[in-house]
């Protein structure tokens, strides 16, 4: 039977759970021909179980806006197969109304206008320095040095984590957010491993919180909330997973694309290096053309139909963010390329959409817009001296190692 269910997943070339794709960097190829001929696909098994495939923009949105319908919190919001032996961590992006409303609206306050211009100096600060502190002429790794620095640095702040213990946030979140380690237990139990020393780190801030005035801390705007003060030590941690995921690599994985794409669209360098008045669309075309997060799933919570397909109570549903966000009927025909002055880049669906839209993209935005402006200040062009080492993942679509060298422009 094992022989047969590899069979059966070899022959599915729509089965775009396949690790190696976003490895190898041949998903868009594959995600092309299936939007093309099978844009809604049934994927009858793959090492995930059985999931339906959304690949272009309109199904995706009309999920994301029933949430009633296509629970977050039934079946999971990624492809990770779940079993009984499966630790549950629930955490706010992957549970229904009215729960998710109010865990929601406790940590929204870190990310409105107002905390964006408060942050933006010390921001840009943090960013000259890093920036200031690199090699000219000279080989390094931008995803260490850079990408990972600067995000990492942000989240030591939300959490008002120590400062020199925040490389382990850096740790924590490569072992979190990898969902294949599911495949394997002894990996699952190593990440598990993690996640508690993280929960065991956390808890420690907590309790020193507790008792003290608020501060404009993510923790502290826990401890302060009805809907999350009295959370148990598996909520508690599922919600620093999202937390600790959602602020590191995301951020960190459009930082390391943005300076792949601009080196592999010359172009749209030159445009960019010509009028930095471009750079808060080229922000949000980078966030669209990475897409860091490749997909997140539903469930049907009842039997339905989506643009003329039968959808059974219980189906699990992957939308696929990384390729709703080529689409070219609403991107147009060169929709896999960077465009620094593409019309409609804030279209994209990388943040979500509905309620569970990124509740930290105004945040993201802000730090990749930055990062923009200070490498323009500088006269700075990172070149790409080699293919880049990629994640191996269907979730987090990312950069591992990426060796570059700085000249001026």
């Amino acid at each position: 039977m094992a022989t047969l269910a590899r069979d059966i997943r070899a022959s599915d070339p729509f089965d775009v759970s396949r690790a190696e794709l976003y490895r190898d960097d041949t998903w868009p190829e594959v995600f092309a021909a299936m939007r093309a001929q099978d844009p809604i696909h049934r994927v009858e098994d793959s090492e995930f179980g059985p999931y339906w495939a959304l690949s272009t923009y309109k199904p995706i949105v009309e999920v994301e806006s029933l949430p009633d319908i296509y629970s977050s919190e039934v079946g999971g919001f990624t492809l990770t197969r779940l079993t009984d032996e499966t630790v549950r961590m629930p955490m706010f992006i992957g549970r229904d109304r009215p729960i998710h409303t109010g865990q929601r609206r406790t940590v929204a306050p870190a990310f409105t206008p107002s905390e964006m211009q408060r942050m933006s100096g010390d921001i840009r600060r943090r960013t000259g320095e890093v920036l200031d502190a690199l090699p000219w002429n000279t080989e390094f790794d931008w995803v260490d040095t850079v990408s990972v620095e600067l995000t990492t640095q942000m989240l030591a702040i939300l959490f008002d984590f120590p400062w020199e213990d925040r490389r382990k946030l850096t740790e924590w979140s490569d072992w979190m957010g990898d969902i294949e380690l599911f495949r394997d237990e002894s990996l699952r139990q190593k990440r598990l491993e993690k996640v508690y020393e993280a929960g065991a780190y956390f808890r420690r801030l907590w309790n020193a919180k507790v008792n003290a005035e608020p501060t404009p801390d993510l923790i502290s705007m826990m401890i302060h909330s009805d809907a999350m003060s009295a959370m148990d030590d598996n909520e508690f941690m599922g919600n620093l997973i999202l937390l600790i995921v959602g602020g590191n690599d995301t951020t960190r994985n459009t930082m390391s694309g943005l300076i792949y794409a601009l080196d592999r669209f010359p172009e749209s360098r030159a445009k960019l290096e010509a009028d930095t008045g471009l750079i808060p669309n080229a922000a949000s075309e980078i966030i669209r053309w990475q897409t860091p997060l490749a997909h997140m799933a539903r469930t049907a919570t009842q039997d339905t139909e989506l643009q003329g397909h039968r959808i059974a109570a219980g189906d699990k549903i992957a939308m696929w963010y990384i390729s709703a966000n080529r689409d070219r009927d609403v991107f147009g025909e060169d929709a896999d390329d960077y465009v620094v002055d593409r019309p409609n880049a804030r279209r994209h669906l990388a943040f979500g959409h509905g309620i569970h839209r990124c509740v930290g993209a105004r945040l993201a935005e802000l730090q990749v817009g930055i990062l923009m402006e200070e490498m323009a200040a500088r006269r700075m062009r990172v070149n790409v001296l080699r293919e880049p080492d990629r994640v191996a993942a269907c979730f987090v679509h990312g950069y591992r190692k990426m060796p570059v060298e700085i000249t001026r422009y």
